[in-house]
C-alpha cells in the first residue's frame, strides 16, 4: 500500500474530528437572561444580578436596563446561586442550573424592604395595565425620583434637628436683654446656622432636581409639604439674613436692635414650617 495514499485517507477521516472539537467547545457555554420586577410586575431598573458557580466558584454580574432586563452570557454549565438586590428592595436568592449551550430564563419578583418606604409603580398610581406594559422609560424615572425623594427626606430630618439645636444654642449667642453672651457661644450658634443652612440647600437640592413624572397627581400630606415649602424657604433666607446682621451687632459689643431683632422669631416659625413638612411625609396620620 502506498504510504502517500494512506496519510490522506487518514488526513480525510481525521478532518471532521478536528473540526467538530472546537465547535463543541464554542458551543458549551451558558446564557442567563430574564427580567426583574416589583410586586405588581412593574420592571426594576439599575437592580444588580450576581452569579456565582456554585462548583467552580465562578462568577458574574450585571445590571438591569431600563426595561429591567438583563443577561449574562459565556457561562460554564452547572448550578448557580443568584443574587438580586435593587435600592429599596429586600435582597432575593434564587438557585438555576444551566445547561451547555443553553439559554436560561429566570424572571424575578422582588419586594419592597422591611423599614423602607415602598418604592411607587405605575399600577399604584392610577395607570391602567394597558399603558403600565411598554412603560419601562417612565417607571425607570419614578424609581430615580423615588431615590432622591428618600434622600430629600432624610436630609430634611437633619436638618430639622441642626435647626433645632441652632435655636437651643441662641442663648448663649445673647442675653434675654439682646445684649451679647459670650463668644464663644455666638461661634457656636453661628457654626450651628451655617450647617443648617448647607444642609437645607442639599436638602433642596434632591427635591428640584428629581425628574418629574407625568400624570402623577400630588394630592394629602404631599400637598401640605410643597405649600409649606413658601413658607420655609423664604424663611430660610431671611432667618440668615437677620442672624448675619444680629452676630454682627453682638460682635461689636451692641445690643440687638432694628430688624435683626426679628432674628429669633424668624427661626422658629422657619423650624415649625420645615418641621412640619417633613413630618407630613415620614409619618402616617
Amino acid at each position: 500500500m502506498n504510504p502517500q495514499w494512506v496519510k490522506y485517507t487518514l488526513g480525510i477521516l481525521l478532518l471532521p474530528c478536528l473540526i467538530s472539537f472546537p465547535l463543541r467547545a464554542q458551543d458549551s457555554s451558558a446564557t442567563l437572561a430574564g427580567t426583574v420586577t416589583n410586586a405588581s410586575g412593574s420592571p426594576i431598573a439599575n437592580a444588580k444580578i450576581s452569579v456565582a458557580n456554585t462548583f467552580s466558584g465562578q462568577t458574574a454580574e450585571a445590571q438591569t436596563d431600563a426595561a429591567g432586563h438583563y443577561n449574562l452570557p459565556n457561562l460554564a454549565p452547572g448550578e448557580y446561586q443568584v443574587s438580586v438586590s435593587a435600592e429599596g428592595f429586600s435582597t432575593k436568592v434564587a438557585r438555576v442550573k444551566l445547561a451547555a449551550g443553553a439559554t436560561e430564563t429566570l424572571q424575578l419578583a422582588l419586594t419592597a424592604s422591611s423599614g423602607t418606604a415602598t418604592t411607587p409603580s405605575l399600577s399604584s398610581l392610577g395607570f391602567p395595565s394597558s399603558e403600565v406594559h411598554g412603560s419601562a422609560k417612565e417607571q425607570a424615572l419614578l424609581n430615580k425620583r423615588s431615590h432622591m425623594l428618600q434622600i430629600h427626606q432624610k436630609l430634611g430630618m437633619i436638618t430639622v434637628a441642626a435647626m433645632a439645636a441652632a435655636l437651643i444654642t441662641s442663648g448663649g449667642a445673647k442675653s434675654h436683654h439682646g445684649l451679647p453672651g459670650s463668644p464663644t457661644g455666638r461661634n457656636v450658634h453661628m457654626a450651628l446656622g451655617d450647617t443648617t443652612a448647607a444642609l437645607y440647600l442639599a436638602t433642596a437640592y434632591f427635591a428640584i432636581r428629581a425628574p418629574k413624572v407625568q400624570g402623577v397627581e400630588t394630592r394629602g400630606p404631599i400637598r401640605l409639604h410643597k405649600a409649606l415649602a413658601w413658607v420655609h424657604g423664604p424663611g430660610m433666607i431671611m432667618t440668615a439674613i437677620l442672624g448675619a446682621m444680629a452676630y454682627e451687632q453682638l460682635s461689636k459689643g451692641e445690643r440687638v436692635h432694628g430688624i435683626a431683632k426679628y432674628h429669633s422669631t424668624a427661626a422658629i416659625v422657619t423650624t415649625a414650617a420645615l418641621g412640619t413638612a417633613v413630618f407630613a411625609v415620614s409619618f402616617k396620620f
